[in-house]
């Protein structure tokens, strides 16, 4: 029986029960297994792979969407892989075109690595801006910050999520109520009793990543970040929109190193909804 062609091989939509076919396909490419990280992607967006007629996966990649069930107002690509075995050989622009014309009218963005940016720049996205990913144990310093933090209740809840639509732009109800479950810590900010900015720290291999950072300004983004720290062992690891000099500078100084740097890139939009300035953070580049 002959083998069939990769590009005769169906892509499909994936299920939770794909998890640990992805997270084999995120260690064949030299990454982390994340598999937390995969529940999260996979339960909140739309997974969509290819299947390897020997077992496991040729490709696969996850599409977070925002807004609207009918008609969202935005969609996030992420984990775009393909097994080292079949690289090269045009699976991934044939699996992008795909999420391309399956999301219609809907804006996209996705964070973009050096290697992968040429084919998402054939396929016309364009770069808006740019995220530095920073590794490391944090350092504190003496004294009390300015902003007052504590940890999330449930009752946090409404105010926390009318906070996240202000600085993002659209609805990600279906993430934000993810985060107590998924996150390890989720802490806000406040201000004569209101909300003024949250952030959660959740487990990724042996780091613990801050994301979402939301915040009123790089004073609050600050003593988020500080807070989180307090409480873990773990190192962290973030990604901070590189508008945010003030902040990158304040974490460097506190022993975050910088790892790499990704591009924003857009398709459908010139930019992204919302207010950049109180966007410190993605919940992680794979989900915007």
């Amino acid at each position: 029986m002959s083998t069939p062609s990769l590009a005769s091989l169906p892509i499909r939509r994936l299920t939770l029960r794909d998890l640990t076919a992805c997270a084999d396909l995120s260690e064949d490419r030299g990454w982390p297994r994340e598999e937390h990280k995969w529940g999260l992607l996979l339960t909140s967006g739309k997974g969509y792979g290819i299947d390897d007629p020997d077992g496991g996966l040729v490709a696969a990649c996850v599409v977070t969407e925002y807004g609207p069930r009918e008609q969202p107002a935005l969609a996030a690509v992420g984990m775009v892989l393909v097994a080292e075995r079949h690289a090269r050989r045009g699976v991934g622009r044939r699996l992008m075109r795909h999420i391309v014309e399956a999301s219609g009218t809907t804006p996209l963005t996705l964070h973009a690595t050096p290697s992968g940016r040429p084919l998402y720049e054939e396929l016309g996205f364009k770069v808006t801006g740019r995220a530095e990913m920073l590794r490391g144990h944090f350092v504190p310093t003496d004294g009390r910050p300015e902003v007052a933090t504590r940890a999330a209740t449930a009752e946090d809840l409404p105010a926390i999520l009318r906070l996240d639509e202000e600085a993002f732009g659209t609805d990600r109800t279906h993430i934000v109520t993810r985060l107590p479950a998924f996150a390890d810590q989720l802490r806000v900010a406040e201000e004569d009793g209101r909300l003024i900015g949250y952030a959660a720290a959740w487990p990724n291999m042996d780091t613990h990543v801050v994301g979402p950072l939301i915040a009123r300004d790089t004073a609050t983004a600050e003593a988020l970040l500080a807070s989180l720290a307090a409480h873990t062992d773990r190192s962290l690891r973030t990604d901070i929109d590189v508008r945010h000099e003030e902040l990158l500078g304040w974490a460097k100084a506190h022993g975050l190193a910088p790892v790499m740097s990704s591009a924003v890139m857009t398709y459908g939009t010139t930019e992204l909804p919302g207010d950049w300035s109180r966007r410190f953070a993605p919940v992680t580049v794979a989900a915007a």
